[in-house]
Order: structure tokens, then sequence, then C-alpha cells
């Protein structure tokens, strides 16, 4: 079994602890998703997965091995930590074939990602005349390029038109099905949802939540209820005599947080109120992931200042 094993994991800049003793694992056959605020410590941990940064302490290796322990890496690991770390003056082709040279990969599987990333077409352009939607499909075509395992992007659909999120998403399911590891850094949460199965989410160095991705929403998402009516004051008025406060959803109808659609439904009967919805909505990823994290972002944007004139 092939997967990734952080164990009280930390790394210290100076007075700043960017991992604060940090343990998860990241299990094959599905997509883990990697969240986080800016500063959280994502980036410097997967740096330190794939032997970039040295641990203060602590470990993390693949397989059971630290990344400098394996040998021909990219048969193992395949990572994209920075789509543009391509060198401008290089072809796509000569790029991938340094690469594949250097770890023992077969020449021929340089054809086949880039087959797969849809560049086959622009295999003899330099980098710098790509947009960045295609260095980012030619950082994961290097990603690819062993085969590995163990698969680790960061932010992957950054950069892709609509097509190219939807091919990633569908990639990254297809190789988890594959039984591989996958592990994707992200800030996109509707896109996070969409393909991750797990999440762990850091906040400040440290492991908020390591879960499955249902469980996370129903632990951190709480209940809503989205209600239609032809009298909507009265029905508003009736709520609050229970406690409950319903609140405009901007196109006519009210939303109930915390409340069960079969308590607002007896509470309208009781009252002869009609009804023309009701419904059990689902709070988002990105709601969620925001409640878990208010307390451990750092970098908070003001809320904009309006000028008296």
């Amino acid at each position: 079994m092939t997967a990734i094993e952080v164990q009280q994991l930390t790394k210290v800049y100076g007075a700043v602890r960017a991992v604060d003793d940090l343990t998860f694992r990241v299990e094959p056959g599905r997509v883990t998703g990697f969240l986080g605020p800016n500063g959280a410590g994502k980036s410097t941990t997967m740096r330190m997965v794939v032997g970039l940064d040295h641990p203060t302490s602590g470990t993390a290796t693949v397989g059971g091995r630290t990344f400098r322990e394996l040998a021909d890496p990219l048969r193992h690991v395949g990572a994209m930590l920075d789509a543009g770390a391509a060198h401008g003056g290089r072809r796509a082709r000569d790029h991938l074939l340094a690469l594949a040279h250097s770890n023992r990969i077969p020449a021929r599987r340089v054809a086949q990602v880039l087959d797969e990333t849809g560049l086959s077409a622009a295999a003899r352009r330099r980098v710098r005349s790509f947009s960045l939607g295609m260095r980012q499909r030619l950082g994961i075509a290097a990603a690819l390029l062993g085969d590995p395992a163990v698969l680790m992007l960061d932010e992957p659909a950054n950069g892709l038109d609509a097509e190219g999120i939807v091919w990633i998403r569908t990639l990254l399911k297809r190789l988890a099905a594959d039984g591989r590891t996958v592990l994707i850094s992200s800030h996109l949460m509707t896109e996070t949802a969409l393909t991750a199965d797990h999440l762990i989410v850091l906040g400040r160095g440290r492991l908020l939540a390591d879960t499955a991705m249902d469980d996370f929403l129903r632990e951190h998402a709480g209940r809503r209820v989205r209600v239609r009516t032809t009298d909507g004051a009265r029905l508003r008025a009736e709520l609050a005599r229970v406690g409950w406060e319903a609140a405009p959803d901007g196109s006519g109808g009210w939303l109930v947080e915390g409340a069960d659609p079969s308590d607002i439904g007896a509470l309208a009967a009781r009252h002869g109120i009609a009804l023309l919805e009701l419904a059990d909505e689902a709070t988002s990823l990105e709601e969620a992931y925001l409640r878990l994290t208010a307390e451990a972002t750092e970098f908070v944007s003001a809320a904009p200042q309006t000028q008296e004139v």
C-alpha cells in the first residue's frame, strides 16, 4: 500500500511555525482535498513530502520511505507544486524528455502524457509561449510522466478553461479509482466538493479536520430549510414565536437556519399558511469550510469603506 504519511511534522522559519506538530495519512483509492487559508501550511507540508524543505522535526514519508530514499522518484510520486517551474526557453517535449531521462522513464511515455493532457499539437512550442492553462497542463503531464502511484497537485484547476476543469476532475477520479493516492490542494471550494472524497483541513499550521467529505458537511454545515409562501410576513412572525428566524433568500423565498422541513410544514399547517415550496437545503462546502476556519484565518480582508460625499 502506498500512502502519504505525516507524523508530528513541524517546520519553523525563525519565529514562525509554518507547520505545527502535524499528523495525518493520505490513503490510496480516493481523492483527498487539502484545504486551509493562506498561510495555513499546505504548501510547506507538500514541499516537505517531496523533499524540497527539511522538517524541523517529525517525518513525511511515501510508502514508508522519505522522498530522498526513493530511487527514480518520478516513478513513485508525481507532483506539481509550481506550474511555472518549466524553463521558458525549452520546448514542451524536451522538458518532459529531460525529466524522463533523469528518472529512467521510457521516452515513449512523453508522447503518451502529451496526448493525455491535450498538448500534442504544442509539443514543439517553447514554454514561454504557453498560456497559463497550457503551463498547467504541462505541469500535470510532468506529474503523470512516471505513471506514479502517488499524485500531489497544488491548485490543479488554476488557469484551466471549462473543458480543462472537467478533464482534470475526471482524471483525478479515474486515478483514485485505479487505486492511486491523490492529494490536491485548492482554494476552489466548488471544484473540491465535486472532486474530493476526503478532506484534510489546516489552520495556522495545525490539523483542523481529517474526515470524509460527507462527514465534514454533516458536522460543520448545519441545517437549513428553504420555504416559499404567499404570506411571508405571517409565516415569519409565527416562526419567530417558536425561536426560528426566517431570512430572505433574495428570490422571494425564505431561509430558516437550524430547522427541519417537517417542523416548518407542521407549523404552517397549524396556522393555515399555504406553502409553495419547502425543501431541505444543503449548506455548501464553502460555507462549512469558512465556519470551521473562521478562527484560523491569518490574512483577513477589511470590509470596504464607504466615503462620505
